[in-house]
């Protein structure tokens, strides 16, 4: 009697086995397998999220058809899973979209800052950053946030993005400034960068600005006026840097801390944060005795050494914008 009863329970082993390791084997298989996911989605996992809600998550954004057979994969491979924002492409295994998770791969997002912007202007944009947390309480100093493009994190800190574009400006004009040309007329790295905004915000065009930049220190040292209008309008424009109208002969005659119509000398502080090649052409000017520059109507300027040369460029250019058709013809 008791052989055939041991023949029992060793079939009942067999078959519990036999039924433990299909079961396993299914789900291996619908593991790793392609999920239901038909087209790209995102997913924002929260700080604390155990597995079992990550997978409820998962399961409800259609990325896994089992939340079940994600927790026992998870649980099985050990895996620890990371908050944040993560993209899931279409038809992701379960596995997949564990080891994204797993691997922190969040979403990053891009916020490009541009050359010329004031702080006034960066300080919006990042407010308006719908993927940033908390508010903008940091004051930063005009001229000093780094213009690139930017990579931040979901729930990233407004204030922390702040603090990395300034401590990348400092550390740019640092570098630039140790390279230097050698007898600049600058007292400090904050010339530098009031002098580069200025720079900035008269040409676009990079071969233009060492030139743009000898000509303000030709002019600083025959103590000259530098008669910039970016500098005008930084003053009228409560620190937007720019205006909705043109210049009148009254706003040259503004008296503010940036007219440099009005003012001897740099104005008091930046009225944009410079690029990298502003800050360049100012600490490695061209080499010329030009003393002025005018638009010459085609998105470039024209450059004089002298006021005549000057005062013909200038009706020139009067001449090419009574010339230019109306907005909209």
């Amino acid at each position: 009697m008791a052989k055939p009863a041991i023949k029992w329970m060793i079939g009942v082993v067999v078959l519990v086995a036999v039924l433990a390791g299909g079961l396993a084997g299914e789900g291996h298989r619908r593991f790793t397998a392609p999920g239901p996911l038909d087209e790209p989605t995102v997913v924002l996992i929260p700080k604390g999220a155990g597995t079992e809600l990550i997978a409820h998550s998962l399961e409800d954004s259609g990325v896994v058809s089992s939340r079940l057979v994600f927790m026992i994969g998870a649980k099985l491979r050990h895996a620890t899973l990371k908050a944040g924002e993560y993209a899931f492409p279409a038809h992701i295994s379960p596995e997949e979209a564990m080891r994204i998770i797993a691997e922190g791969k969040v979403v990053i997002h891009k916020l490009t800052v541009a050359e010329g912007l004031t702080v006034r202007q960066v300080v919006e944009m990042i407010s308006e950053a719908d993927f940033l947390s908390g508010a903008v309480t940091r004051k930063v100093a005009e001229g000093w946030l780094l213009p690139e493009t930017w990579h931040m994190v979901r729930d990233e800190a407004r204030d922390e993005v702040l603090v990395r574009m300034e401590k990348a400006m400092h550390q740019t004009v640092d570098v630039l400034w140790m390279a230097r040309a050698p007898g600049l007329p600058l007292k400090a790295k904050e010339e530098a960068v009031i002098l580069a905004s200025m720079v900035e915000r008269e040409t676009a065009i990079e071969v233009e600005r060492p030139r743009v930049a000898a000509v303000f220190y030709n002019r600083l040292a025959r103590h000259m006026r530098l008669q910039s209008d970016p500098t005008t309008i930084y003053g009228l424009s409560e620190g937007y840097g720019v205006l909705d109208r043109p210049l009148t002969r009254d706003d040259l005659m503004a008296k503010t801390a940036w007219n440099t119509y009005a003012i001897d000398g740099l104005p008091q502080t930046p009225i944009a944060n410079p690029g990298r090649s502003a800050l360049e052409a100012v600490l490695h000017p061209a080499h010329t005795d030009e003393l002025y520059f005018v638009a010459d109507g085609k998105g470039g300027h024209v450059f004089a050494r002298t006021l005549e040369e000057h005062n013909a460029n200038v009706q020139a250019w009067r001449r090419l914008e009574k010339e230019r058709p109306p907005a909209g013809d």
